[in-house]
This record gives C-alpha cells, structure tokens and sequence, in this order.
C-alpha cells in the first residue's frame, strides 16, 4: 500500500476525540435545562395516574418551561394536562400548563418554584444542511439521553390540526439524530450549546423532525406566556401554491402565488371579493410566495385590520380589501 493511501491512526483519534469532545460538552452544558415531563391525570376516585410522558426545556429561571402542544393535551377533547417536571440535578416540580397552540404543537408550562437553568435560545435561521446537532430528551423515560447526528434538510412542512382548521408548521428541521417517544419537547441543541429547535414526534413517521427556533416561534412563545393562546387572523379560504405566470414575472418576480382553490361561504375572503382560481401575489405589498407567507401575514394585528391583497384573474391584476375575522378555536 502506497504512502498516499495510508490513513494516519493518530489524524483518526484526534477527530474521534475532537467530534466526542463537542456532543459532550454540548450535553454538559444543555441538558441541566432539560426536564423530564411525567404527565398526570386525575381519576374518578381521585387518584393521580401517569398518562404520558415527554421532555421540556427551560426558558427562564423562574419556572417557564417549553414542550409539544401534544405532550400536555388529554387525548380527548382539548383540556391541557398538569405533571411533575424532574430534572438532572434530581429536583421534581410540579407544573401547570400556562397554554399550547396546536397549530405550532408548542406549549409553555409552569413550575411550581423558580431557580432554573434556563437553556440558551439560538436562531434556526441559521442553520445549515450537514451541520452538527444533539437532541437532547428522555425517550422511553430515560433521563438526560442525547443522540449526535447533523441537519439532513431544512424547510421541511409537518402537518397540524386544532379542531377543525388544518395548518402547517413550517420550516421544521430534519436531523438523522435518532427520536423516540418522550423526546417529544426536547432540545435540539448546536455544538455552541444553542437550542434552535424543539423535537417532536408529532409525525409518528421515523424521522427526527424538530420545530424551528425563530423569530415566528420567540412571538408564539411571548403570545402563550402572557395570553395562554395565540390569535390569528381568518379569512376562509384553501390555497396552495403555483408557479407564477411568465407574463407576469418581470412585475412580481419569480417564484411561486398563492392560488385560491376553494372559499367558506360568506368568508371574509367571499365578501372581499376573492373567487375560486385567484392567485394572490401580494398582501399590503408582501409577496406572496407561498401558503407559509399567508399564514405569516395572518397573525393577530391583521383581525378586524384592512388587508390589501394584489390578485391575478384571467390574466388581469385586481386589488381588494379583505378584513379578516379571528381564527375561531
């Protein structure tokens, strides 16, 4: 064997090292703000009874928490369930759930007492494909587990539902870092030790998905801290995207619309004005690449706000004034 071919076994140990070295001191630093949720329930005779479980990360030292929406909802019907949260140091908490929103499946809870290590919030924008992470939860109730792995896609969409409206959580993060149940809540942590994202199972289709860090999540969590709910603005219609017309490329760019396939009766979208097979370009000057765009500008300052949507019909662009109602939960 030549000398080019060889493979130096000390180079070998040096990068095992270097790669062992990060996960631990990623799991040194995260996994004290992890905890392990048992979630609780009340029977007839007043007895507590264990009904799940799952992992939380701790947001701020005086006891809020952030998990799945899942996690903490009773299976039936959409009371939240209360638990005990333990964590790495041996310290059992209980906690009261302060809100969750299905359509992001996130969820904020409550400890009993302050004193937390809270976890230090990254920006999943900044993530890229190939890059180094740790989940870090307690699947199948085995405190503290971590698995390495990297971000294998980014942009991925995970479906959710509340009641009868259908969303999309949008640019969910897909790792190769292995999930089981009760991982669902936990941290998915860079080599910095930032968490950018909360790892879910929602799925229940194999893969490690996790719900992006962002800014769109920081004003979720904000809404669910001080309101226990998150509004959002309706307007009634189905949509998916469609390329955009190359006539009309030069005006509004390339890219994907947003096509209307389908209107609720006497919707806000009805009485504006927008029909089946409308492509919606732009709202109040925002383009419109896709149905994520148009949940964004849903948010709760558009209810009852004037929304001005540029649409192509038939070749021709209208202008309209939809106002929309609050989602109904």
């Amino acid at each position: 064997m030549s000398s080019a071919t060889m493979v130096d076994p000390s180079s070998e140990q040096q990068a095992l090292d270097a790669y062992s070295l990060t996960v631990s001191s990623v799991v040194e630093r995260v996994a004290p703000s992890v905890a392990n949720l048992r979630v609780v329930s009340r029977r007839r005779d007043g007895a507590q009874v264990t009904v799940g479980a799952g992992s939380a990360i701790v947001l701020s030292a005086d006891g809020f928490l952030l998990t799945c929406a899942h996690v903490i909802t009773a299976r039936r019907g959409n009371g939240l369930r209360n638990g005990v949260a333990s964590f790495l140091d041996g310290n059992e908490l209980s906690f009261e759930a302060v809100g969750s929103d299905a359509l992001t499946d996130l969820a904020v809870l409550r400890t009993e007492h302050g004193g937390l290590d809270p976890a230090a919030l990254g920006d999943a924008e900044a993530l890229r494909v190939g890059q180094l992470v740790v989940a870090i939860g307690n699947p199948h109730g085995f405190t503290s587990s971590a698995t390495a792995g990297v971000v294998s896609a980014l942009g991925r969409s995970l479906p959710a539902r509340e009641g009868a409206t259908v969303r999309t959580i949008d640019n969910v993060i897909q790792t190769d870092a292995s999930l089981n149940p009760g991982n669902s809540g936990g941290a998915l942590a860079t080599s910095a030790g930032s968490v950018v994202g909360v790892n879910t199972a929602l799925a229940g289709i194999g893969l490690g998905l996790a719900i992006p860090i962002n800014h769109a999540t920081r004003r979720i969590i904000g809404a669910l801290i001080t309101d226990g709910r998150v509004r959002r603005g309706y307007i009634g219609i189905s949509a998916a995207p469609r390329p955009i017309a190359p006539a009309q490329r030069d005006r509004h760019g390339p890219g994907d619309v947003v096509e209307v396939s389908q209107l609720v009766a006497d919707s806000a979208a009805e009485r504006g004005g927008l029909r089946s097979g409308d492509q919606i370009v732009e709202i109040n000057g925002r383009r419109m690449h896709g149905v994520a765009d148009l949940q964004d500008a849903l948010d709760a300052e558009s209810i009852n706000s004037h929304l001005v949507a540029t649409v192509l019909r038939a070749g021709f662009e209208h202008k309209l004034v939809i106002v929309p109602t609050e989602l109904p939960r």
